[in-house]
């Protein structure tokens, strides 16, 4: 169902678009590459952000995770997921890894968030103060992974009272068709809203009401 948003209302979260996940060089590209093929989930990026920039209105907000040597080092409790970042010191603060992917970067006007060190963007960074200065209640959010980060957000969002939409081609997680599925299950119970890049586009071009 592609509902118009109300002007002024809604934003658009970007998770992880950084050369770790996205640049054939990144260490995790690799696990996203073959959905990545499949989704089309680059080019529907590239097309989603470009949409929502001919409105001046949405606000584009940019999360990434980067680690530094004392967190490789000191974390006393490492769950599964920070092992493996960190025993092969994934997404470390201040290299290349942790740049944006050149075809996906901010432009100017696009709010960059402070880093995040978890999974949930909400409760990690400054993001629900920059939703809050800009009169934000819906957001639609994309990137990777849909199974970890993306969903996070998406449950804390919708806990919190924000009108979250997810997307079936602009977000992806390792693992195929099967994973895919199960994501896709999982943002719907989450989310208010699952739908296609061309899809959340054409609702952001109908007049409210």
């Amino acid at each position: 169902m592609t509902t118009p948003y109300e002007s002024g209302r809604v934003g658009l979260l970007l998770v992880d678009l950084v050369n770790e996940n996205f640049s054939k060089d990144g260490k995790a590209h690799s696990i996203y590459a073959p959905e990545f093929q499949r989704l089309g989930t680059i080019d529907h990026l590239k097309r989603l952000v470009a949409g929502v920039r001919r409105h001046e209105d949405v606000p584009v907000f940019y999360s990434t995770t980067a680690f530094t040597d004392e967190d490789y080092s000191t974390w006393r409790h490492v769950s599964g997921i920070h092992r493996q970042m960190f025993d092969n010191r994934m997404f470390e603060a201040g290299t290349w890894n942790t740049e944006f992917h050149p075809e996906l970067a901010p432009e100017p006007g696009d709010v960059i968030l402070a880093p995040q060190k978890g999974l949930d963007v909400l409760h990690q960074t400054d993001l629900e103060f920059q939703l809050r200065q800009r009169g934000v209640e819906r957001l639609a959010i994309a990137g990777v992974s849909g199974i970890m980060a993306v969903e996070s957000t998406a449950r804390t969002a919708m806990e919190r009272g924000y009108h979250v939409t997810a997307f079936t081609d602009a977000i992806a997680a390792p693992g195929g068709l099967v994973t895919y599925q199960a994501m896709m299950r999982g943002l719907t119970m989450v989310s208010h809203s699952v739908v296609s890049v061309d899809e959340f586009l054409a609702s952001l071009d109908k007049p409210a009401g």
